[in-house]
């Protein structure tokens, strides 16, 4: 959990949902919201949250609220859902190509969820056997994001086509690794500030695998709803710690250079892409809520209410790794969390941190099986992710209290153009 912050969302502003007459049978489209104030629902809550009947299909189509109506572009430079804000719902899955698939099924099968993808960001409905589920709902700020593992490239007959930066992480002393629930062929990474919105994208995604493809593993996380805080804020994690403070920005100079595949950079199927390191962090939670405030705060190197460094400050102030107080003793303690994940700390090491949370229940034994979905993004994991997890590994004071449980590498390419799909350059190249 680096001590990093993320940037503010790319997607707002975006384009009004059409409105085209629904059939008489089908009452109003999910382009549209159920009840607003000039229709025939009621209004409920400050932030004017609709619920009601569906207006009659000669009315004029209700507006859709701000939450739902943002919308992300399926097509573009980069793939979505890794430059925008967080989301309030998110699901990653995994799949493994089913027996006898090979490139001609993956390129087949990369085409559909492409067109799925595109349709559902937009907030129309799938092309074929929409479930309805989120038939009411705008885009909802709807990420789907595909990837690569390792194991892809072999069953594909593409090992020549195989970055170096997807060689398998190394062994770190922290891990317990289920490896059921590690690695895959394919990866999918969906986000939405709805619920619904979320889960017809992970229906429709694996309804979309058909034959080709089996899911491997597949887990189910969650932000902070946007608007549930006075003003934008960076996210809280499960530990009550404001996560994420350093999280390198798109406004810096050099972000594209540490988070993205440059144009000319090699595989050239990888350009303007990025590689995705995923981890299911449990945290530890009855062990660290025993602990006073001021204790945890000695973990983290930040304080709890607000997220300011130990040395002063607020949120944004730089840390003074060097200050002391009157006894002589480091302010931010030598193991602290946020001193050893600093980039300046590892050789200019950075990755873009965009997790979500996550509570799968509680143990047999009252304990909750919660933590976070760890993803973060880098030009290169060997630069990226590595250094500073094995500096983590060699004395971070939060490693008592998580246990990295599962784990991925995925290669994840450029955004694709209009009319194509993503991974056509590697498919077809």
């Amino acid at each position: 959990m680096a001590d990093q912050s993320l940037p503010k969302a790319r997607t707002s502003g975006a384009a009004p949902a059409k409105t085209e007459a629904a059939p008489a049978d089908e009452g109003i489209s999910r382009r549209r919201l159920l009840g607003s104030a000039g229709a025939t629902g009621l209004v409920l809550g400050t932030a004017g949250a609709a619920v009601g009947y569906a207006a009659a299909p000669t009315e004029a189509a209700a507006p859709l609220t701000s939450l739902g109506a943002d919308r992300a572009m399926f097509h573009g430079k980069h793939q979505p859902g890794i430059t925008d804000g967080l989301q309030a719902r998110g699901h990653l899955v995994a799949f493994d190509l089913a027996a006898g698939a090979g490139r001609k099924e993956a390129a087949a099968l990369l085409r559909r969820w492409s067109e799925t993808a595109r349709r559902l960001m937009a907030g129309e409905p799938s092309a074929h056997d929409d479930t309805d589920v989120a038939r009411d709902a705008g885009p909802s700020s709807l990420t789907i994001t595909f990837g690569f593992g390792h194991s892809f490239f072999g069953r594909t007959g593409l090992e020549k086509q195989r970055p170096t930066a997807l060689d398998p992480l190394p062994e770190f002393s922290s891990d317990h690794l289920d490896k059921k629930r590690s690695n895959g062929d394919l990866w999918v990474q969906i986000g939405a500030n709805d619920a619904l919105v979320a889960f017809h994208a992970l229906r429709a995604i694996q309804k979309d695998a058909g034959s080709a493809a089996r899911i491997r593993w597949q887990m189910n996380g969650f932000n902070r709803s946007p608007g549930a805080t006075a003003h934008p804020m960076t996210a809280r994690n499960l530990m009550g710690q404001i996560d994420g403070t350093r999280n390198p920005k798109p406004s810096e100079p050099d972000f594209d250079q540490r988070i993205f595949v440059p144009e000319k950079g090699e595989p050239a199927w990888m350009a303007n892409g990025s590689y995705a390191v995923v981890r299911r962090i449990r945290m530890l939670l009855d062990d660290w809520e025993k602990l006073s405030v001021k204790a945890q705060e000695d973990v983290i190197g930040r304080r709890k209410s607000d997220g300011a460094a130990l040395s002063g400050g607020t949120e944004t102030t730089a840390m003074d790794l060097e200050k002391t107080d009157s006894q002589g003793n480091l302010v931010v303690p030598i193991n602290a969390h946020a001193r050893i994940t600093r980039p300046d700390q590892n050789g200019g090491a950075a990755m873009l941190r965009r997790p979500f949370s996550f509570h799968d229940g509680i143990d047999p034994d009252g304990v909750p099986d919660a933590g976070l979905l760890f993803i973060c993004w880098q030009a290169d994991p060997l630069r990226g992710f590595v250094p500073v997890q094995r500096k983590l590994d060699r004395g971070d004071a939060l490693s008592q209290f998580i246990r990295h449980e599962s784990s991925g590498l995925f290669a994840v390419p450029g955004g694709a153009a209009e009319g194509g799909y993503v991974g056509q350059k590697l498919l077809e190249g």
